[in-house]
Parts: structure tokens; sequence; C-alpha cells
């Protein structure tokens, strides 16, 4: 009897452990990094790292001419800073620097006729709140039944995200009028949302 009493509390004790690692795992981002490339967070992006900040306003640039068209063919820049981090925007794990965020408010890319035509986002903002993408595509993506469309001059640097089961973080954009800034917390990258309103 003392055997058994000894193996029940022994296996007790496992399990209670195990449910006190689940609950805490519960609160971290559930996204993995792709197979068969090294993962980002070894290179100093994205493995879940959480921004504690969106960006600093960038600096007042000179005035440039408004566009209404972009030119034809025009090529993204790419945002390698240094070997294994993405092409793409994205922020530095160690520092929380948002690489790719410095052209200011008078980048014609993220210009908007009509800032906030569909209304500001209420959903929880930064790093306190991890949002699940619950499908759609950069045209349309849903999380917690609110729906994003990402910047078009953006849709490359968000080709490999995963719209069925990332997770993202919010972060208001201090430079664009109307945008905000969608993170992708198993990446490290980041794109330009526009809010589109609640399902």
């Amino acid at each position: 009897m003392k055997k058994c009493s000894g193996f029940s509390a022994a296996l007790l004790v496992v399990f209670l452990s195990h449910m006190l690692w689940a609950q805490e795992r519960a609160g971290q981002p559930r996204s993995q990094p792709h197979s068969g490339a090294p993962a980002a967070h070894e290179q100093g992006v994205g493995g879940g790292h959480i921004p504690q900040h969106g960006p600093a306003p960038a600096r007042p640039a000179p005035r440039a001419p408004k566009q209404n068209s972009h030119p034809e063919g025009e090529q993204r820049k790419t945002f390698q800073d240094a070997p294994g981090h993405p092409s793409a925007p994205h922020v530095h794990a160690e520092n929380d620097r948002w690489i790719g965020h410095d052209t200011g408010r008078n980048d014609v890319h993220y210009h908007l006729d009509h800032p906030w035509e569909h209304g500001h986002f209420t959903g929880a903002l930064g790093p306190r709140h991890i949002w699940r993408l619950h499908g759609g595509s950069r045209e349309r993506f849903n999380i917690g039944g609110f729906f994003f469309q990402a910047a078009p001059y953006d849709y490359d640097a968000c080709n490999d995200w995963l719209w069925d089961s990332d997770d993202i973080v919010i972060y208001d954009d201090p430079d664009h009028v109307g945008w905000y800034l969608a993170y992708n917390t198993r990446l490290g990258t980041y794109v330009h949302v526009m809010y589109l309103g609640p399902g």
C-alpha cells in the first residue's frame, strides 16, 4: 500500500510540474521557424522575440514631391544589414532596433488620400498582446475578427508569412498617417498595414 501511495505521489508531482510548465508556455508565441533554413533568432532576428516598443519617429527628411503613382519597375531596397538577416524590414532582437523604418512622414509609398477611412483599430496594440493570423492573404487578413491589408509596397516583405498560423503584434506607426505596423514574431519582420474594420 505504501509503495502504491508513494508512486501515486510521484506521479502527481510529475503531472503538476508539467501543468505549471504548460501554463508558463501558454503566454509565449506558438510559432515555429520554417525547417530547412537557419532559425532567424540565431541571427538576432525573430524566433519569437517581441519588441517592447514600436519604432521611434524618423528624423525629418527634406520634403519630397507628392506623386500619384510609383515609378514603373521600381525596385524595393534590401534591408539585409547583416549576414543571415532578412532582406525585409525587421527588428533586431538584442536592442529592438527597427531596421527600415527611416523614410519619414513624406514617403510616397505610404501616402493615403483618405487616412483612417475604415476607422481606428480598437484592439490591443503593442507587446502585451499577440494576435494569431486566422486566414486570408496580404490583401486582406483576419486577426481576432479584425481585418487588415498590407501596404502594396510591402507585399514582397510578407511573402513568407503563414496567413493561417503566424503570430503578430500590432504597433502604432509614428510616421505614416493611416497605417499600423504588423510585426511577425516568428520571422522578426514587419509590414505597414491598414485597418479595414471588424468582420
